[in-house]
């Protein structure tokens, strides 16, 4: 850090650390009737037809669940959840019975729900154990070792509490709160491949957690510093091989770009490269990152509404490092680097103005119209880096852009791709997820709209297809690649009463590069 940050301290300069753990999981065969546990889940359907699992705690209590469904106890919609104390004839403290729907409308994203409500019921409830017989439940065309990844991987996010940095209390009481083991009920013994998909799952959510408590931190936290620790941190955890550029290193390999970003801030820019070997036997797959700590917009100044949800501009970051730190638990078979451009967009006397003309690492020069269009200035850059690794593919994830959230709202994640193959694999390993993204256009036609006077192109194409525009700034500088996009400025966090990071695109990506593993070499 330099001089100024240091003399500005907060009082809440704090390592990273999650207040409630995550749970950890294993699987079982025993009978939902007859085992002891402080807590045993079952699901039911709206129209009062009980799953397996509910059968059976049915007749061992003479009816009680049906009985209790048919008096309307149970609130409608997919996720509602009803907590029993002492069902007769169940030897489980309690019985959640959590709703599935209408029977003839279940499918996979009645599973997600219903899955995360169960998780967020778990999560308020006081037992430090709890039986979950809900993988059992049929889906049509996914067979159980997704249905038992998805769960521990939804049940564990479901219940992720970021308390950092609030005053620790001395009671306990929220420390109490939340299940720290979680059993998945089966109606069989559990196979080895059974047991890597929990594993799967649970190395998913423990990377999410990473990407939601460093989006969650505060922007006079999680700073470019702050992210370069991070990383550091993963390599010794893990092995990786981590480097540091900083602006002297990435001024010698001209990124004028990436640092025209960061210039007016007291936080030095950081580059940050992480590399995982997992002796995959091909070329690496990278994944880029953008990590503005805190966009305030520079000289472009953003409005003041909202402008707190700005530390949320490096999610694109937390998410390449939430993806390494799966990498790293898992030990996949890949070759895998993270990049990360991390700057924080300030005004001031040293910042960038609005007509300034920089030349990027790639000697293409840019004109700025806007500062607030900064993330794509620290992407090309980036993008330019990734060459000389030799790509097989190259994924950047970023909250690049307003228009995508005007054109896909908050649930879906914008995706654009100059490799059609790359691009359809991204989409249905969004599908596959429940972290969904949608094919956008990257047509040469958008191109026009960043022509500039004085540069070779500018860093805005106005307010049509905003989104598109940005994607197609992006593709000037990943030509020598199959690269993809993924603009996720509407999916990366949330705001109002449930403001936080939401881990996203972590599900999806986690899913690409677990395919990537499946059909690596090195598993043969």
């Amino acid at each position: 850090m330099t001089d100024a940050t240091a003399a500005r301290p907060t009082g809440v300069e704090t390592e990273l650390r999650q207040t409630h753990p995550l749970p950890k999981f294993s699987l079982s065969d025993a009978s939902p009737a007859t085992l002891r546990t402080p807590l045993l889940v079952a699901g039911v359907y709206s129209d009062g037809t009980l799953t397996a699992a509910a059968q059976t705690l049915d007749a061992a209590s003479r009816g009680r669940l049906s009985a209790v469904l048919k008096r309307g106890d149970l609130e409608p919609g997919v996720g509602s959840t009803l907590l029993l104390y002492d069902v007769p004839g169940a030897s489980a403290q309690r019985v959640l019975l959590v709703n599935l729907g209408a029977p003839r409308d279940f499918h996979e994203h009645s599973f997600f729900k219903a899955l995360y409500g169960a998780g967020k019921a778990l999560g308020r409830i006081r037992a430090d154990e709890g039986s979950i017989a809900l993988v059992d439940v049929e889906v049509s065309g996914r067979p159980l070792a997704w249905r038992i990844m998805h769960a521990a991987r939804i049940l564990a996010d479901a219940g992720y509490r970021f308390d950092a940095p609030k005053q620790a209390k001395d009671d306990g009481t929220q420390r109490s709160r939340g299940a720290r083991s979680l059993t998945l009920l089966l109606s069989s013994k559990a196979t080895p491949g059974l047991e890597t998909a929990m594993r799967r799952g649970a190395a998913v959510a423990a990377g999410m957690a990473l990407t939601r408590d460093l989006g969650n931190l505060p922007g006079n936290v999680c700073n470019p510093e702050y992210l370069a620790e991070t990383a550091r941190a993963l390599g010794r955890t893990y092995g990786f091989e981590v480097e540091i550029l900083e602006r002297e290193d990435m001024a010698k390999l001209g990124m004028f770009s990436a640092l025209s970003v960061g210039r007016a801030s007291d936080h030095p820019c950081k580059f940050i490269v992480v590399k995982h070997e997992g002796g995959g036997g091909r070329a690496p797959i990278v994944l880029i990152g953008k990590g503005v700590t805190f966009d305030t917009g520079g000289v472009s100044l953003k409005p003041g509404d909202d402008l707190d949800m700005m530390k949320y501009d490096m999610c694109g970051a937390a998410g390449v490092l939430g993806a390494m730190d799966i990498v790293g638990r898992l030990e996949l078979p890949l070759d895998v680097v993270g990049i990360v451009g991390a700057v924080e967009n300030m005004p001031g006397g040293n910042a960038t103005r609005p007509g300034d003309v920089v030349r990027s690492m790639s000697g293409q020069t840019i004109e700025i119209l806007n500062t607030d269009a900064e993330g794509r200035l620290v992407l090309c850059d980036a993008l330019t880096y990734a060459e000389r690794f030799e790509p097989e593919c190259v994924i950047d994830i970023a909250t690049l852009t307003g228009a995508c959230v005007i054109a896909l709202g908050t649930q879906t994640s914008g995706l654009y791709a100059n490799d059609e193959s790359l691009g359809e694999e991204l989409f249905q390993c969004g599908m596959d997820t429940g972290d969904r993204a949608w094919r956008m256009p990257l047509w040469d036609e958008y191109q026009e709209q960043l022509r500039s006077n004085f540069a070779d192109m500018s860093n805005l194409g106005g307010r049509p297809a905003g989104s598109v525009t940005a994607a197609c700034f992006l593709a000037r500088f990943a030509g020598n690649y199959p690269w993809a996009h993924l603009d996720i400025a509407g999916t990366a966090s949330v705001g109002g009463d449930a403001k936080g990071a939401t881990g996203r695109p972590v599900p999806l990506i986690s899913e690409f590069l677990l395919r990537r593993a499946d059909r690596s070499p090195a598993r043969s």
